[in-house]
């Protein structure tokens, strides 16, 4: 009888380890938690807008926007100009960023392979992109040289995006790309008989070493010579294509 006493009601040191155990267990619970880092307010140059309202309108349309907002509509070719175009570039390049991402976890992006070709058409476009905005005088900072780091974000969205959108790797051109396909041709070599000889085969072999990369669509072939001629083009003359986005 005395035994079942103890056991009934005896043994306190285990009783007060028991509770001691549980304390320490739930005592994370009751202690003021780190808050997570409050969601950063959306970069000034954003007007308070997400990347996602950013991006619905079109680059010549935000920057015209980012002007308006600024109260100096007049000035959007100064710095406010470069500002807004870089804001709108970090938004270009973080939805790309997101759709590589997706793309890498539901196994359906791109092989090593095509990866590599890829870097290796992306460096050649940085080469020739750095080119020819030496050869046209459009210097670092400039509204010109902006715009341009801008669109040549373009190739690397649509080559995640055939991947995302499972579209075909070379559909052919229709009659009215073709027809500028052959126009932008002739428009770019314009361009490169304006430069000095030098400075022109300089130009036209960095051009061509795009294309070494790998298999270039005929549409991104198109694309490429729009943006070559933009890059090339001197803000006096008339766009020979409207901006890509």
């Amino acid at each position: 009888m005395q035994v079942r006493s103890k056991v009934a009601g005896g043994f306190p040191e285990m009783k007060l380890f028991s509770a001691l155990l549980i304390a320490l267990v739930l005592a994370p619970v009751g202690l003021p938690q780190t808050k997570p880092a409050q969601t950063k307010a959306a970069d000034a140059d954003r007007l308070g807008l997400t990347c996602a309202q950013t991006l619905q309108m079109t680059s010549t349309a935000w920057v015209a926007h980012s002007a308006e907002k600024a109260g100096t509509p007049n000035s959007a070719a100064g710095e406010p100009a470069v500002r807004a175009i870089a804001a709108y570039g970090k938004c270009y390049e973080a939805r790309t960023n997101q759709v590589a991402a997706s793309l890498g976890k539901s196994g359906r992006g791109p092989l090593m392979g095509a990866l590599g070709n890829f870097r290796d058409f992306q460096k050649a476009l940085d080469d020739f992109t750095a080119k020819a905005l030496a050869a046209s005088n459009k210097a670092a900072g400039t509204q010109e040289a902006a715009y341009a780091a801008l669109y040549e974000k373009q190739f690397r969205y649509e080559f995640y995006q055939k991947y995302e959108l499972r579209l075909s790797a070379n559909r052919p051109l229709t009659a009215e790309e073709a027809a500028e396909y052959s126009k932008a041709k002739n428009r770019f070599g314009e361009f490169l008989g304006l430069l000095p000889e030098d400075q022109a085969h300089i130009i036209h072999a960095a051009f061509s070493q795009i294309f070494d990369s790998g298999p270039v669509s005929d549409v991104t072939k198109l694309e490429l010579y729009r943006f070559a001629i933009s890059v090339l083009e001197s803000p006096k003359d008339k766009p020979f294509s409207p901006p890509p986005f």
